[in-house]
């Protein structure tokens, strides 16, 4: 009977052993939810020191430090209830094995000892058997089976016994196992929280100081703008973030709540009159209440003081949210009229443009002066719209002023031949300039002048082998740099003028009616000129009024030259030129008049020694 009862109480224990293991089973989803409550925090806080970043306002940069501080509050007192709460599984698990022997190695040896003794019956019997017999040897054959179940019984209890032995060691690893994570946790925020056991080193957090310089351009606007949509997109993202981790803080905050209310219902009932008669009420009781109160407290206070700082943050974010809101609003405004007002100096040129133009078309009758307005207005209409843009998009002129010196530096390297042809093109369209039909000479080249564009003149060639020029069918094109060439000369007419100096060379023999042959060749020369003095007489007029300087009057004059081969007279006059060559065939048929007197060359006037001859004064 004893025996029986002693595999009963065995039996029992085994039960209620499995019993308290599917006990502490049964609380790991709580575990599970205070990680996950912590890894939400520890995101939140994360997102709240990283991703929030102050605005331009000063305020903002207030609104910033408390988003980081009540962010490092609310994890730290996260962790603070889930240790708390981690000591209070521990404790409860091991209440919840109240009564039952937990010294399984203490049971395993007892176990044994019994398998043993049963197993040392088992072998005296197996030594007596042999020599008994009848009933005597039918009792111990029956004793020796029920030793032999019963070893057998004993075996599997032991192997139970085992096992449930490694599954509370496994069991207690797991429970280390939840202090671990929270410590690995608190490893990865060490800024916040430092492991179980140790002491944070405070270290005053950094605050950002806010941008306090408005841009004025309108880039700038846009970016600020832009920056300030993106602060309330981050803030948004925070509100929700908070709104989940409130959300894991009530909902481990509850069942917390359930046990102070029990812990204190159970207070009440022990203190109502006649509780310690009927109930067997002990101080003892109230000791194990106080302490049971404790625990879940320490636990119940951090997630409620967490659950305020979480709703103030909220606050916090809200408020940093509306003032960005309202500042973005003025933005906005001010981004709109500052595109208004661009768009009114841009309408504003446009019509200055526009107006100019019909001007030079209504009242400039020239077509070249009219195309130099033009292009003028071109460059000065550029330059407004150009100032405009720069005005209204670029605020940061420092930066802008060194951008524009290295470019500026590397287009006059770059493009100098393209920006002298530019910069000589106003110099050529000047007062004194070259104008259409004048005849130039440059590098060598002469002809008449059929355009000055921009960057380039066309010149007409114009060549020949005595005293007249004729088009060769040939453009020149010379960039109008070359005028700054200090090895190539530009030779032009004076303004207003269109005549050049041809001369007659007469020969002089010795002993010759040499003023004879100077009055006769000088007037002959002079009749042909009367022909066309009043041209070069307005002419020189015009000279006088544009440049301001009195000239005499050009007129054909005679004198004596002493050569190589005797003495000469030499008959200078000017010619237009565009009727030079029919200038130069009147002279020379009046000086043949002269000479000859009844068709005798050289009769009429004595003295000529050879033929006369006709050229220009000035080579080229």
């Amino acid at each position: 009977m004893g025996f029986n009862r002693t595999r009963l109480i065995y039996g029992l224990l085994l039960a209620t052993a499995v019993s308290a293991a599917v006990s502490r089973a049964d609380n790991q989803p709580d575990r599970n939810a205070v990680l996950g409550h912590l890894n939400a925090a520890i995101n939140w806080y994360r997102n709240a020191t990283a991703n929030a970043q102050p605005g331009e306002l000063p305020s903002d940069a207030i609104f910033q430090q408390n988003v980081r501080t009540l962010a490092t509050q609310a994890v730290q007192l996260a962790f603070q209830s889930a240790r708390a709460q981690a000591e209070l599984l521990g404790e409860s698990e091991g209440a919840g094995g109240s009564g039952v022997p937990q010294n399984y190695t203490q049971l395993e040896a007892q176990i044994s000892q019994h398998i043993s003794d049963d197993q040392s019956q088992l072998d005296a019997l197996n030594k007596k058997i042999p020599a008994e017999s009848g009933a005597k040897r039918k009792s111990s054959l029956a004793q020796r089976d029920a030793l032999a179940g019963q070893i057998g019984l004993d075996k599997a209890m032991l192997d139970a016994i085992q096992k449930m032995s490694s599954f509370v060691e496994l069991n207690a690893v797991g429970k280390q196992g939840f202090e671990g994570a929270i410590d690995e946790l608190a490893n990865s925020v060490p800024e916040v929280v430092a492991p179980h056991g140790q002491q944070l080193s405070k270290k005053p957090g950094a605050t950002t100081s806010p941008t306090t310089t408005r841009s004025t351009g309108l880039i700038g606007d846009l970016a600020t703008l832009y920056d300030q949509v993106q602060t309330m997109r981050t803030i948004d993202r925070l509100l929700a973030e908070t709104e989940h981790v409130s959300g894991t803080a009530t909902t481990l905050r509850e069942p917390l709540r359930a046990s102070i209310r029990t812990i204190i219902a159970q207070g009440q009932q022990n203190l109502a009159p006649g509780a310690s008669a009927n109930a067997g009420t002990q101080p003892q009781d109230f000791q194990k209440l106080t302490k049971q109160f404790n625990q879940v407290a320490a636990a119940l206070l951090p997630l409620s003081q967490e659950l305020l700082v979480l709703q103030e943050s909220r606050s916090n974010l809200e408020q940093w949210r509306s003032s960005i809101g309202t500042e973005s609003k003025r933005d906005l405004i001010a981004l709109l009229f500052r595109v208004f007002a661009i768009a009114i100096a841009l309408a504003a040129v446009w019509t200055l443009s526009e107006v100019w133009r019909r001007l030079t078309f209504r009242y400039v009758r020239d077509a070249r002066r009219r195309r130099q307005f033009l292009v003028l207005r071109r460059f000065v209409m550029g330059f407004f719209f150009a100032m405009v843009v720069t005005l209204g998009f670029v605020s940061e002129f420092s930066s802008l002023a060194t951008y524009a010196g290295f470019v500026t530096a590397g287009i006059a390297v770059g493009l100098q031949t393209l920006l002298l042809s530019v910069a000589a093109y106003f110099f050529v369209v000047g007062r004194y300039g070259i104008r259409i039909g004048d005849r130039i000479t440059v590098a060598g080249v002469t002809g008449e002048v059929v355009d000055v564009g921009l960057v380039r003149l066309y010149i007409m060639e114009l060549a020949g082998t005595g005293v007249d020029l004729y088009p060769t069918g040939r453009i020149a094109v010379f960039a109008n740099s070359v005028l700054f060439q200090p090895t190539t000369p530009l030779y032009k007419q004076v303004p207003g003028t269109e005549y050049a100096w041809h001369e007659v060379s007469i020969g002089l023999a010795p002993g010759g009616n040499h003023k004879l042959v100077h009055d006769k060749a000088l007037a002959a020369v002079n009749s042909v000129y009367e022909g066309y003095r009043d041209v070069m007489e307005r002419q020189q007029g015009t000279i006088g009024d544009r440049m301001e300087i009195v000239l005499k009057a050009p007129a054909p004059e005679a004198k004596f030259q002493l050569n190589d081969d005797g003495m000469a007279l030499v008959v200078r006059y000017p010619v237009l030129l565009k009727r030079a060559a029919e200038i130069d065939d009147q002279v020379a048929q009046a000086l043949i008049g002269v000479m000859s007197v009844n068709g005798s060359e050289k009769a009429g006037i004595p003295g000529i020694a050879g033929t006369p001859k006709i050229r220009a004064a000035v080579k080229g």
